[in-house]
């Protein structure tokens, strides 16, 4: 029996290769072509058209890594082709596809002659229906091929130079294969689609099913009754002996699944962002195309960002795409600016990419959507149930946690809750794919793998080629319609993922439980990889922060002379958020993207700059007095925050004391000793007397780790980096700069061939002892960490993260546990025991591990150390090398209210600016747990102050929020602004009384 069933697989096999998907299209006629190459890079479809275009044979080699090619296609219908019954003319486009996936190679997309777009070409979409090009039997349009280089190379990460236009070279990368009119007979295409679906169907069963067996000998029949020199004559005689097994039920406990057109397409990866927008309007609109073929095919487009490109750059598009939204069929999901990194955004970013996508989706489709939409971020942070509640959403999707190297989630199908409590309806969909074909063994694996059953019957499949590869085919939607009702197949029904949702909730009531941040074992490098894109994205952060601080407040003192930039200030916001796209912030694109990056956020920087110097001169006045302006939300220097008035220097100036070649830095505050190396080998804060650094041990400890990832370079740390290490003890000068108010000592180092040179100083009046270590970085594949042995019995350290902070265990007690040996904080950790504790902050790093161990003196070292540099060599071999500076700062006898205030400190420097009058802050808050997050005008324009505040310490926390302005009203509103009724607020006239739960989220309107 088995030998048996093998020989009809094989000859099956070769049947259809050989015989049937030849036959596809009985029969072809070349197409004539010319050409024109665009000297750099791509042009609008009218630009192009007016350009002279040369004779091109067939065959023709083309396109150097990243042009553009555009061809012109020519040629008449022979008579009677595609008047016979199950026949229709279709244009076949090869552009020299490669047998690699799509998206990841060379794309086209068809125009009109009169510039309209008619669909993409694509890999494993090569056709265009001739009723698509106009009435007639004249062909007559054009092609913009893109020649993108194959930059995942087999996916064997070896360094390559495609990654930057320099570097890609200039040879051809492609040629030309098949261009022609052909005749589809649609009756053999329909038993491809039967064979395809069966076959993959009968892989996947057990030997011991009958079911297997049936399927096998009704394959057997088609292949006996089907001649294979006649196979158009013969297939309407094939799919019938195919009938009767392909027309068999499923069984009523068929698991369900609600198949959604998708495409996941990458904001930038291993292209940039100006080719993201060519791959949006390819698959988008192969998408309309499709849905004008199938009525019930509905497509489900996450990204505001990208809509917002069609809308731009390709109106005609677009208007089609609203077209199809309003049929029900175009479904916009999400709710975000971006499917962004959900680790690294700070609180305020992390709710703009839902501010500005809701609203994006509201205005231009009158659609909300209710589900966050986010398959392949890198983990997802423990704040995010509370914020997508707060933007009036209730679902969450995402597929990437089934990567885990280690553990497996214990459901698909859980509620989420969050830091502050929130609990969050959420699906992993078990089928482990964004990007599903439909097959069998996807299906299958759906159904087996589904880890709710008996609770629930309803999961998620979103089916499509992404990144460009074109979306959903028509192929898929015929192995739907085959699988919505058949014996041994899930029971497959295409549909919106809300109605996933709603089906799904209403039939598991009784759901269990996830507490806190679904960690991705996996990716953790993301953290660390290509440092100036996550210096751009924090300082960018701050930078908003302060000019919509005060701009808000010229707005309001300046009683409307000075004119708030909402449109400015919307720009720069929505460039930052499509730059925490999950493949830029964390670093795992090619260097044409981080160079695209960097760019911008200069840019960013000036434009914010600019802004905030304007706001300031209005509020200030023109004067000589100097002023410091506070953007942070607590007292600084003797100024209140939010406010801008003369600083008070504190009364005792840094003491330095020479000491065996280092140095003995003392405020009053704060003690620290460096040795004759720079290390530090104490640290004391006066107020305990307490020693933070572990005996025997030292600070600013630098260590040079090999870093070689099994795969996924700049994705991946592997836990193995650890015992390759190399401790950076040696000083090759230690010098005293200055003493007084602020004290510097500069420590000269060598790191294999990168010079290292760091700036220890200590402020006067401060609590933290700083530390800027500036790099020539050189290395390749090697991990820099800084690190600090803490004289702490901390069982669990403390992270910072949107609107508050995650505990992880330091311990590693489970596997669970053990995985995160690399993780993710904002701008600060925080370690402690009872009584005392210690803050590590940062002004751009993101990566740290904290680790424990048991000295011989029986005391307790908690290791805090936080991951400054990598050098990946793939996709970019040059990430990160060249100059950087990342400052640290420590500080001794710190709580997690100071671990708050210092990440505050450390991100907002200082801000003096010359006027003539101080200003008084807008909102005064009392209770300094409670903090002020964001102050800005409303997004309606009605001139309404706006204020976003959190929950900082992990407690229930009572306060007062009182405006200093004259305001009519207050309200809470959710984070689109809109009323909601809060029970932990009690509005007044011009304040209220705030009762939050732990790091709960608030944002209060004050009409003026």
């Amino acid at each position: 029996m088995h030998d048996d069933r093998r020989i009809t697989e094989v000859r099956l096999d070769r049947f259809m290769r050989e015989r049937v998907d030849p036959a596809v299209y009985t029969r072809s006629v070349p197409l004539s072509l010319t050409g024109w190459d665009v000297p750099d890079e791509p042009v609008s479809v009218m630009e192009a058209l007016r350009h002279d275009f040369a004779p091109l044979d067939h065959g023709t080699a083309w396109g150097r890594p990243w042009s553009t090619k555009w061809l012109r296609l020519q040629g008449e219908v022979p008579d009677s082709w595609g008047t016979a019954p199950d026949t229709a003319v279709e244009i076949v486009v090869d552009l020299g596809f490669t047998r690699e996936l799509p998206g990841f190679q060379c794309e086209g997309i068809a125009w009109r002659p009169d510039g309209t777009i008619i669909k993409a070409i694509s890999p494993r979409n090569q056709y265009i229906p001739l009723k698509l090009l106009g009435s007639g039997m004249a062909v007559d349009f054009y092609v913009e091929a893109a020649a993108n280089p194959d930059v995942a190379q087999g996916w064997t990460f070896a360094a390559m130079p495609y990654g930057d236009k320099e570097t890609a070279g200039s040879e051809p990368k492609y040629r030309l294969g098949t261009i022609a009119i052909a005749e589809l007979n649609q009756t053999v295409w329909e038993l491809q689609q039967d064979v395809w679906t069966l076959s993959g169907l009968m892989h996947e069963l057990p030997m011991e099913l009958p079911r297997r067996h049936e399927i096998l000998r009704a394959l057997e029949r088609m292949l006996d009754v089907m001649d294979p020199d006649d196979v158009s004559g013969t297939a309407s005689a094939g799919r019938a002996a195919l009938a009767e097994v392909l027309s068999r039920p499923a069984y009523a406990s068929a698991h369900q699944l609600v198949a959604t057109g998708h495409a996941h397409i990458d904001s930038a990866w291993l292209w940039p962002v100006r080719e993201t927008i060519r791959k949006c309007a390819r698959t988008f609109s192969n998408v309309v195309a499709l849905m004008d073929e199938s009525p019930d095919f509905v497509f489900s487009c996450s990204s505001a960002q990208q809509l917002a490109w069609m809308k731009e750059f390709y109106p005609e598009l677009f208007g089609r795409i609203r077209e199809k939204v309003k049929a029900g069929q175009f479904v916009p999901v999400g709710g975000m600016w971006v499917e962004s990194d959900t680790n690294m955004p700070g609180g305020e970013a992390m709710a703009r990419q839902f501010i500005e996508g809701k609203q994006f989706f509201l205005d231009e489709f009158g659609v909300e959507c209710r589900e966050a939409w986010l398959p392949d971020s890198f983990g997802y942070s423990a704040a995010l149930p509370q914020i997508v509640k707060a933007a009036g959403s209730k679902w969450f999707l995402t597929q990437k946690i089934s990567w885990n190297q280690v553990n497996r989630m214990p459901h698909h199908t859980f509620n989420w809750e969050g830091i502050d409590g929130t609990r969050l309806f959420t699906h992993f969909p078990p089928v482990d794919t964004y990007n599903s074909e439909l097959s069998g063994r996807e299906l299958a694996h759906a159904e087996r793998n589904y880890r709710d059953h008996g609770r629930g019957t309803v999961s998620l499949v979103p089916f499509g080629y992404g990144d460009g590869g074109g979306g959903p085919t028509r192929e898929m939607i015929a192995a739907a319609h085959r699988t919505a009702d058949l014996e041994g197949s899930p029971k497959v029904r295409i549909g919106t993922a809300a109605k996933f949702f709603s089906q799904a909730q209403a039939e598991y009531s009784s759901l269990p439980v996830w507490v806190g941040e679904m960690y991705l074992e996996l990716h953790r490098g993301t953290y660390t990889s290509q440092a100036k894109t996550k210096r751009g994205n924090r300082r960018s952060e701050h930078l908003l922060r302060e000019a919509e601080l005060w701009c808000a407040t010229a707005s309001v003192r300046t009683a409307g002379s000075f004119t708030y930039p909402a449109a400015e200030l919307k720009r720069l916001w929505r460039l930052v958020l499509l730059q925490q796209f999950h493949d830029i912030l964390p670093g795992s694109s090619i260097a044409w993207v981080h160079q695209d990056a960097e760019r911008n956020y200069a840019a960013i920087s000036d434009s914010l700059e600019s802004i905030i110097a304007g706001a300031a001169r209005a509020v200030l006045g023109e004067g000589s007095r100097e002023f410091l302006l506070n953007s942070a939300p607590h007292e600084r220097s003797g100024v209140p925050a939010l406010a801008a008035s003369e600083p008070v220097r504190s009364d005792h100036p840094v003491t330095v004391t020479e000491s065996g070649g280092g140095y003995i830095l003392d405020n009053g505050v704060i003690r620290a000793v460096l040795d004759s190396n720079g290390l530090l080998t104490s640290l004391i804060d006066h107020a305990s007397g307490r020693e933070a650094i572990a005996p025997g041990q030292f600070g600013n400890h630098l260590e040079l780790h090999r870093d070689t990832p099994n795969e996924w370079d700049a994705w991946d740390i592997d836990e193995f980096y650890r015992r390759n290490v190399t401790s950076l003890t040696d000083a090759r000068s230690v010098t005293l700069e200055r003493g007084g108010w602020d004290a510097v000592v500069v420590v000269e180092r060598l790191a294999g061939s990168s010079a290292i040179t760091q700036r220890i100083s200590l402020e006067a009046g401060s609590g933290s002892l700083g530390i800027l270590t500036s790099v020539d970085w050189q290395e390749r594949e090697k991990l820099l960490k800084i690190g600090f042995p803490l004289d702490v019995r901390a069982d669990r350290s403390a992270s910072e993260t949107q609107f508050g902070h995650v505990f992880r265990a330091t311990h590693t007690n489970t596997s669970w546990e053990a995985a995160k040996f690399e993780i993710c904080a904002h701008r600060w950790i925080h370690v402690a025991e009872p009584g005392y504790g210690v803050a590590v902050s940062n002004a751009s790093s993101y990566g740290h591990d904290v680790t424990r161990s048991v000295r011989d003196d029986g005391g307790t070292t908690t290791t805090v150390r936080t991951s400054l540099l990598r050098a990946p060599k793939y996709p970019d071999p040059g990430a990160d090398r060249g100059r950087h500076e990342l400052l640290v700062t420590i500080r001794p006898g710190a709580a997690i209210a100071d671990a708050v205030e210092e990440g505050y400190r450390t991100n907002l420097a200082p801000r003096i600016m010359k006027g003539a009058n101080a200003v008084s802050p807008l909102f005064t808050v009392f209770n300094q747990g409670i903090v002020v997050e964001a102050v800005k005008l409303a997004e309606d324009g009605s001139g309404d102050v706006i204020v976003r505040l959190y929950e900082s310490l992990g407690e229930r926390s009572e306060g007062l929020v009182t405006a200093n302005f004259e305001t009519r009203e207050v309200q809470a509103v959710d984070l689109l602004e809109r009323p909601v009724k809060d029970p932990a607020v009690a509005a007044g006239r011009d304040s209220a009384k705030l009762a939050l739960r732990p790091f709960q989220l608030v944002t209060l309107r004050f009409a003026r």
